[in-house]
C-alpha cells in the first residue's frame, strides 16, 4: 500500500511519459550525455504535469468517482487523502512541472511550453472537453501526441510525420478500448460514472476501435519505410519490427475483448507478461537494428 499522496500522484502512469523518450531511441542523439539529460529532464517534467491533472481529476470528479466500482476507493474519493492536502500537493506539482520544464534547453522556444501546453489541453478536457462523445478521447490522443513532439523538441530534433500521425491512431485506439471497458462496467455502478457514457455503446466502440487497431499498425509500417526514416537511419530494416507491434495491438485486443481489461493501460503494460516482452523484445530489436548491426548507406 502506497501513501495516498503518492498513490495519488498514480506514478504507474508515468510510464505513459516514456513516449518523451521515444524520439532519442529513433535519432542519432542517442550516443550524446547531454540529449539523456535533456530527456530525462522533460520526462520528469510531464510526469509532475500528469500527476498535477490526475490529482484535479480526482478533486473535481470525486463525487462521480465514488459512485465508480473501481474510483471510489481513489484516495480523494475514498476520504483517505483530505481535499485541503490534495491541493497544497497540486501547488507543488505545477510548480515541479514549471521548474523541471525550465532546466530542459531550448531552441527557438522554451522547452517549458511543451508542459504547458499538456496543461492546458488537460485542464480544458477536465472542465468542459470530457463531456463531449468522441472528443473526449481526441482529448486524449492529443495528449500523446504532445509528448512526443515535446520529446524531439527537447533534444533539438523534428518529430517525424509518419510517428506523430501512429503515435494519435494508436493512442485514440486505447482511449475507445478505455471506454469499451468502462461501458462494460457501468452496470456495476451506482449511478452516472462519467458525462459520456450515455453517449457510448458497445456497437459503436466497436466500429472505432477494430479500424483503430489498423490505421496504428498502418502508420507505423508506413513509418518504418518511408523516405525519411530510411534516409535518417541510412537502412530500412524497421520494418523488421513491424510484427511485433503487431502482436502488441492483437495482444492488447485479445485483453479488451477476451478479459474484459483495457480501463488502465498502463497497469496492463505492468501486468500482462506477454506484452511486457513484447515491449522489451521491440526495443532491444530497435537497438540491434540501428545501433549494432552496419548502417548501409
Amino acid at each position: 500500500m502506497m501513501p495516498p499522496h503518492l498513490e495519488a500522484m498514480r506514478p504507474h502512469q508515468w510510464v505513459k511519459n516514456l513516449l518523451v523518450m521515444a524520439p532519442l531511441l529513433f535519432t542519432t542523439q542517442i550516443d550524446r550525455p547531454a540529449a539523456w539529460l535533456a530527456a530525462a529532464l522533460a520526462f520528469a517534467s510531464f510526469c509532475m504535469a500528469a500527476s498535477s491533472i490526475y490529482l484535479l481529476n480526482d478533486i473535481v470528479d470525486r463525487e462521480e468517482d465514488a459512485r465508480h466500482p473501481k474510483k471510489r476507493h481513489r484516495p480523494i474519493a475514498s476520504g483517505r487523502l483530505p481535499i485541503a492536502s490534495a491541493k497544497v500537493l497540486l501547488l507543488f506539482l505545477l510548480a515541479a512541472t514549471v521548474g523541471l520544464g525550465l532546466l530542459v534547453p531550448g531552441s527557438s522556444a522554451p522547452f517549458v511550453l511543451w508542459p504547458l501546453s499538456y496543461l492546458t489541453l488537460n485542464l480544458a478536457y477536465s472542465f468542459w472537453l470530457k463531456r463531449m462523445v468522441v472528443v473526449d478521447c481526441m482529448c486524449i490522443a492529443m495528449g500523446f501526441q504532445l509528448r512526443v513532439q515535446a520529446g524531439a523538441a527537447a533534444i533539438l530534433v523534428p518529430a517525424s510525420h509518419w510517428l506523430l500521425l501512429c503515435t494519435f491512431f494508436f493512442a485514440l485506439f486505447l482511449a475507445f478500448c478505455k471506454r469499451y471497458e468502462e461501458v462494460g462496467r457501468q452496470v456495476e455502478a451506482t449511478g452516472q460514472t462519467r458525462a459520456t457514457m450515455t453517449d457510448y455503446s458497445v456497437a459503436f466502440l466497436n466500429m472505432m476501435i477494430g479500424p483503430l487497431a489498423a490505421l496504428s499498425i498502418l502508420s507505423y509500417s508506413l513509418y518504418t519505410v518511408s523516405p525519411e526514416t530510411v534516409k535518417t537511419h541510412g537502412t530500412d530494416r524497421l520494418m523488421y519490427t513491424v510484427p511485433i507491434v503487431t502482436y502488441g495491438v492483437f495482444r492488447y485486443l485479445f485483453l479488451v475483448y477476451r478479459k474484459s481489461e483495457g480501463g488502465d493501460p498502463a497497469r496492463l503494460l505492468f501486468r500482462d507478461l506477454p506484452l511486457v516482452l513484447s515491449g522489451i523484445a521491440y526495443a532491444g530489436l530497435v537497438v540491434v537494428l540501428l545501433r549494432v548491426l552496419p548502417t548501409v548507406h
